[in-house]
């Protein structure tokens, strides 16, 4: 069966998704600045295994929705989006599968909504339950003392200012951003981290320059940034822009753990995984349903598009063993 484009509308929730084969519903959300392309090398695996793949374009992506307000892309909106596919794919249930943003949504959809979620999968980004200080001040003290520098999130976080660097040039720029994190092409020990944007300086100032990393090819480049050539960013930034309320949203979830049935596959290269450390320990207290959790050495942080026969073959195994839907 080859993959289907589809726009299903659910309670005014418009999403662009890709499916692709029959059987259990398996749910597959992207992160940041990607789309369902993402998972170009999981849909046709996962049908052939007898599932029911599906990949949306988050909202604010591709021809998803894409409301004006930025409040429209809180967590909980997203949450929403995904029950939303699941009944009008005419669904009671699903797996969730989540990479980098995605990963945070899939897990929230499976700690909001269990009885629609019934598994987990995250990828490159842990498992961190909502507490401690407000998101906003926590990154505002990673840049160091002095104002030297500036933590990516913070600086996403103001309307407008990273669009005014990526949008005169969304090719380079998404290639320069996706080689800035892949294994292959990331910064070496000692250069500036390209996670941090130097005082009066941008993003791209850090991003590696000459060649696009292995997993990436011309065509696939071509993809993103057409599909970010059309819509914009904002819809995309607008997910940074809300990590504040989320936390004022999610307070009754504070320190809650996921119970159903889940999965870690991280980067051994990947930030995510390094600064994350502490809250991969953590997973016995926060994820105790957890099946398996794996780090590829050498691996970064695009790990289903740089490591995708290994990425496949974790989530088939993980997927046969879950109890039956």
């Amino acid at each position: 069966m080859t993959a289907q484009h589809r726009l299903v509308v659910e309670d005014g929730r418009r999403i662009h998704l890709v499916e692709q084969g029959a059987g259990p519903l398996v749910l597959l959300v992207h992160g940041f600045p990607e789309s369902w392309y993402s998972w170009r090398h999981q849909l046709p695996v996962l049908a052939a295994a007898g599932y029911r793949a599906v990949a949306v374009d988050v909202r604010g992506y591709g021809r998803s929705s894409k409301p004006a307000a930025a409040d429209a892309y809180r967590m909980v909106e997203l949450v929403a989006d995904n029950v939303a596919v699941v009944r009008a794919l005419g669904e009671e249930s699903a797996v969730v599968v989540g990479h980098d943003w995605g990963a945070a949504v899939a897990a929230n959809s499976a700690l909001l909504r269990p009885e629609v979620f019934r598994a987990v999968g995250l990828l490159s980004v842990p498992y961190t339950p909502r507490g401690g200080p407000r998101p906003s001040d926590v990154f505002a003290q990673l840049g160091g003392g002095g104002g030297e520098e500036e933590f990516y999130v913070s600086y996403f976080q103001e309307p407008g200012r990273a669009e005014a660097e990526i949008e005169p040039d969304v090719r380079g720029w998404l290639a320069g951003f996706y080689g800035a994190l892949s294994a292959d092409t990331m910064p070496g020990p000692g250069a500036p981290d390209p996670h941090f944007v130097g005082s009066g300086g941008t993003l791209r100032d850090r991003f590696p320059v000459g060649r696009l990393p292995e997993w990436l090819g011309e065509r696939d480049l071509d993809v993103y940034a057409a599909e970010f050539e059309r819509t914009g960013l904002t819809g995309a930034l607008n997910r940074y822009r809300n990590m504040d309320r989320d936390w004022e949203d999610l307070a009754a979830y504070d320190g809650a753990p996921i119970t159903q049935p889940s999965l870690f596959v991280g980067g051994g290269l990947d930030a995510s995984t390094t600064w994350l450390a502490d809250a991969i320990e953590a997973y016995p207290v926060t994820l105790p349903g957890l099946v398996s959790s794996h780090v590829l050495d050498g691996c970064g942080h695009w790990i289903q598009q740089e490591r995708p026969e290994e990425v496949n073959r974790l989530l088939v195994e993980w997927l046969a063993g879950l109890p039956a839907a």
